[in-house]
């Protein structure tokens, strides 16, 4: 063992590896304890740049590479590139850029540290008129090496959440003009990047669960991207034809992809007006073939994320749900489904509360319009909300508890305790839209859950 004290006439490399090796391997405590020390007083050297670099080119270029050695060299590179990366010359960053790029494509498998610490250098390139144009033909370069899809996917998903990130965090010498560029720039290459991921989503692997792998990289991909406005030129036209959308959705039935597939629409939802129109226009297709299926068979994964995405659906476009089309009351007869489904936590239920109270405020307003419309909301919602308060009034109820009279107690769980506090309001509004009668027949029925709505009439009434 050779301890950190003595003097050595050995490279600060060698140094490094040794004091490594020690801190992951060595039986004796104290052993590691100074191997720690010493690597947490060199992280803040000077020397601390040029060593790490050159591990990290050396460990991509042999053939068995120690991980545990490249992993520490890319601690010290992801914390001095955010805050040091800014002062270094234009050539060590070619350089460091040029090693990171072998780096990505040398350790597809390995430390992937290395996509984020290249998406900040990247940022912080000021010196090149244009960084992202140079990333973009260093990634086309990669496409056609082995092992370069990997590394692209990866740096193109990574690169986008920077910029995100970045553009939040305020951090590492970035300006604000600098950040929009960076963004503008970014989105200007969304033809490029979309060509790429549809090509990729083309190609057949026999391989089943090898396509099902790549499929949720070009999600989480796509994701990035969304989030970052790469589909803000897009037409209401456009995005019903487009090749993803058909991609997405055919990604739903699979459990590997089905959340990132969820999350895309989520976002695309939340970000573009035209898509609740659009994806209204699927809602049957979701409802017969997954959720219906999923329903019988209990998969509650599958049924909590179509219910999370038909809500927010429903709940960023209320006045196209309000028009009665046949899609919107197949949107509605699906959530109430989900609202009736027995989950164990009451999740799933308590999931879709924003969409009915967003729904049933829209319908409220209407009622202080012109009376055709307040009769048109009448005949096509009261059916509508009746039957959400019959499989509301089946999930608050306490099942297998027993009831005592005399204290007149429930054992309740939390999540029914949590999903009955969320449900006042909704419950209030249904009233409203129902009226007075109808609404206390149906609680009045369920004589031994009365208690409950108590607190219901004293703010009705």
């Amino acid at each position: 063992m050779v301890t950190m004290e003595v003097e050595m006439e050995l490279d600060l490399n060698v140094k490094v590896a040794q004091a490594i090796h020690v801190l992951n391997h060595d039986p004796v405590c104290s052993n590691r304890i100074a191997a720690n020390q010493w690597l947490i007083h060199f992280q803040q050297s000077k020397d601390a740049w040029d060593v790490a670099i050159d591990i990290l080119a050396s460990q991509s270029a042999t053939i068995a590479p120690n991980f545990e050695l490249a992993f520490f060299a890319l601690q010290i590179l992801k914390m001095k590139v955010k805050s040091e990366a800014h002062r270094l010359p234009f050539p060590v960053k070619d350089t460091f850029y040029n090693i990171l790029i072998f780096a990505a494509k040398r350790f597809t498998l390995g430390p992937p540290q290395i996509c984020l610490i290249l998406s900040a250098l990247v940022l912080r390139e000021v010196e090149c008129k244009n960084p992202i144009q140079q990333l973009f033909s260093s990634l086309e370069k990669l496409r056609s090496e082995e092992n370069g899809i990997i590394a692209v996917f990866e740096i193109l998903t990574v690169f986008p959440e920077e910029v995100i990130q970045e553009k939040i965090s305020d951090q590492g010498g970035i300006g604000c003009t600098s950040r929009s560029q960076f963004a503008q720039d970014l989105v200007a290459h969304t033809p490029m990047v979309l060509e790429f991921l549809l090509f990729q989503s083309e190609i057949r692997l026999n391989d089943e669960t090898l396509s099902h792998e790549r499929n949720r990289k070009i999600l989480r991909c796509l994701l990035s991207w969304v989030r970052v406005g790469c589909f803000s030129e897009i037409t209401p036209s456009t995005f019903q034809a487009h090749l993803f959308l058909n991609f997405i959705f055919s990604t739903l039935h699979t459990s590997l992809t089905f959340d990132v597939a969820i999350e895309v629409l989520i976002e695309l939802v939340s970000r573009y007006e035209v898509l609740p129109q659009v994806l209204l226009l699927r809602i049957r297709y979701l409802k017969e073939a997954i959720l219906t299926p999923s329903l019988n068979n209990r998969d509650e994964n599958v049924i909590r994320g179509l219910a999370r995405l038909m809500s927010e659906i429903g709940e960023a476009a209320p006045a196209l749900i309000a028009e009665g089309s046949k899609e919107a009351l197949v949107l509605t007869e699906a959530l109430i489904s989900c609202v009736a489904f027995p989950s164990e936590d009451w999740e799933i239920s308590d999931s879709v509360l924003p969409f009915w109270c967003s729904l049933a405020r829209y319908l409220l307003s209407m009622h202080s319009g012109k009376t055709s419309d307040r009769k048109n909301v009448e005949n096509t919602f009261i059916t509508v909300f009746s039957s959400l308060l019959d499989a509301l009034f089946i999930q608050i109820q306490v099942k297998n508890s027993g009831f005592n009279d005399e204290i007149r107690s429930h054992s309740i769980p939390d999540g029914l305790a949590r999903f009955r506090l969320n449900l006042q309001e909704l419950l209030i509004d249904i009233c409203q839209l129902l009226g007075s009668d109808i609404f206390t027949q149906k609680v009045f029925f369920l004589l031994p859950q009365r208690y409950f709505f108590i607190s219901i009439f004293f703010c009705i009434y």
